[in-house]
Order: C-alpha cells, then sequence, then structure tokens
C-alpha cells in the first residue's frame, strides 16, 4: 500500500489535474476570477485606484492561472520539487493580491450606497466572488505547501 506522502511528492499532468487537491481548484479559481473581473469591468469604475488595482488582480491572476494550469496539464514541471514550490509561492502571492483586491473593492463598495442600486448589485456581488476567490487561492495555497513539503 501507498502511503499518503508517496502519492501527495507527485505532481500531476495531463487529465490528473482535474482528480487531484490542489489541482481540481483551477477551474473554481478562473470561475470566480473571471466573474470578478467581468462584474467590476461592468460597473463604473470609480474612483479608479482602488477599483484598477481589483481589474489588475483579476485579470492578472486569471491569466497565469490559466497558463498555470497549462503548464501543469502539459507536463511542464517533469514532476519537479521547483514546481512544487513555485506552484506554493504563485498561488500564496494570487492569495494575498486577492485579499487586499478584495477588501478594498468592499470599501468602494460600502462607499457607493447612494449610488445607482443596479451597479451597487454588481459590486456587491464582484465582493462575494473576491472573496470566494481569494478562499480558493488561499486553500490551493495551504494544499500547495503540504505538497511541496512532501518532496
Amino acid at each position: 500500500m501507498a502511503s499518503t506522502t508517496d502519492t501527495m511528492g507527485n505532481l500531476p499532468s495531463g487529465f490528473g489535474i482535474c482528480t487531484t487537491i490542489p489541482d481540481i481548484l483551477y477551474l473554481p479559481e478562473l470561475v470566480f476570477g473571471g466573474l470578478v473581473w467581468i462584474l467590476v469591468a461592468c460597473t463604473l469604475v470609480d474612483p479608479a485606484n482602488p477599483q484598477g488595482w481589483v481589474m489588475f488582480v483579476s485579470v492578472f491572476c486569471f491569466t497565469m492561472t490559466f497558463i498555470w494550469m497549462c503548464m501543469f496539464a502539459l507536463g511542464v514541471h517533469r514532476n519537479s520539487g521547483g514546481w512544487a514550490a513555485a506552484d506554493f509561492a504563485y498561488h500564496g502571492m494570487a492569495a494575498f493580491f486577492y485579499l487586499s483586491a478584495s477588501v478594498a473593492l468592499a470599501k468602494v463598495t460600502l462607499d457607493k450606497k447612494s449610488g445607482l442600486l443596479f451597479n451597487y448589485r454588481l459590486d456587491i456581488s464582484a465582493v462575494v466572488f473576491s472573496y470566494v476567490a481569494t478562499l480558493l487561492y488561499f486553500i490551493h495555497t495551504i494544499f500547495s505547501a503540504i505538497r511541496w513539503k512532501s518532496f
């Protein structure tokens, strides 16, 4: 019987990324990150500074997660411990970025209570999805750290 550390020390490739923790979280990260991107883009980006940061984080993390997922699916990592460390570092950074963007978006949304009701609802939805994306990236970070330590 294989122990848990034997299976955790392997980086999946191909369709294996759809069946292993934490790699199964790539798709929900893309969905919720894309929803944040779309919802913030649909509203009036005012004030520009915090909303611009939210847009940067959502577009950057969406793009990098997609590229990262493709690299894992193609097996570019060749089951290297360095890639496991990079996976941990990337998802930790993305979780931190999303947390900072979520807090900024929540602050801007609370300040816009007196605006249009439709835009306010879009902003509330963006805040909720942003915190969900933050949670997904954080969970991915934890499981990536466990996998990295097993190498």
